[in-house]
């Protein structure tokens, strides 16, 4: 693709407020709930990004948060949404478990006829992303191999399964973004050797990031076909996709990283029906 013919493609995206985010236990790396959090904060840097979302021309649904839920802000983790069909999730950990309901029942209560309650492990986009012809699943830490060819099996999509290998990088949506249709950026360290060689088959012109962008969660990241919105300390990563045409968007949700999410993990984004 010309890099300058970058274009934009209105999106419409599910949020949830951190109302009642906090650190009170540990599920990944990044969690340490004897770092004070500051939910206020956490909510103002929220509604920039859900501001910034709007301002660039997308649409923004929000779920209520409920008290006892305090990841349900990481609304990636809530389902996947291809062709207005919708896959719950499963989650690995207990704490989180009740999330994939609540957000099945948002969905349901909002018009998505064809909704699927998952049998095995899957935490949403966490661990699917969408291009243009496959769905990339990463599983090692959360979603499992079983969760990956139940996904195949609901979408009719082929689902590409990637091994993670680095408990910071736990979710796909950590170590892997789509830019447009069949562009992706990743960092090759989050990946087996194996994993890496089907990125590099499939993606021979993808953005790689290095280890400063991936630690700072750059590829934790919401691309529109034109607007990259990426953590702002993300600065190699944000130079290279400018390069290619693309415009990055800084913002800074450090309060929300506590809890071991960035960008995409606020956003979930709702694929209507092509038909």
């Amino acid at each position: 693709m010309s890099h300058c013919n970058r274009k934009l493609r209105p999106r419409r995206y599910l949020m949830c407020r951190p109302s009642f985010f906090e650190v009170t236990y540990s599920i990944n790396p990044w969690m340490d709930p004897d770092k004070p959090v500051d939910t206020e904060l956490a909510v103002a840097q929220w509604e920039r990004l859900r501001q910034l979302y709007l301002n660039l021309g997308h649409r923004v649904d929000l779920i209520d948060p409920l008290p006892d839920l305090p990841d349900m802000v990481y609304a990636a983790n809530g389902a996947t949404v291809v062709d207005g069909k919708v896959l719950g999730a499963h989650f690995r950990n207990a704490e989180r478990v009740p999330e994939g309901p609540a957000y099945l029942d948002w969905f349901r209560s909002n018009g998505f006829t064809e909704l699927h309650y998952p049998e095995h492990v899957n935490e949403g986009e966490g661990d699917f992303l969408i291009t243009g012809s496959w769905v990339l699943a990463g599983t090692g830490f959360r979603s499992t191999r079983a969760g990956h060819a139940e996904a195949q099996e609901f979408f009719g999509r082929p689902v590409i399964s990637l091994q993670l290998t680095d408990p910071s990088y736990y979710h796909l949506d950590t170590a892997l973004m789509v830019l447009d249709t069949d562009e992706i950026a990743y960092n090759p360290a989050a990946f087996t050797p194996g994993s890496r060689a089907v990125l590099e088959e499939l993606f021979p012109n993808a953005v790689l990031a290095g280890p400063q962008d991936a630690a700072v969660f750059g590829l934790n990241a919401v691309s529109d076909g034109l607007n990259v919105v990426l953590p702002e300390s993300a600065t190699g990563l944000a130079a290279q996709l400018r390069e290619r045409g693309f415009r990055p968007v800084g913002v800074d949700l450090s309060e929300l990283l506590k809890g071991g999410g960035s960008v995409k993990c606020c956003t979930l984004e709702l694929r209507e029906s092509t038909a």
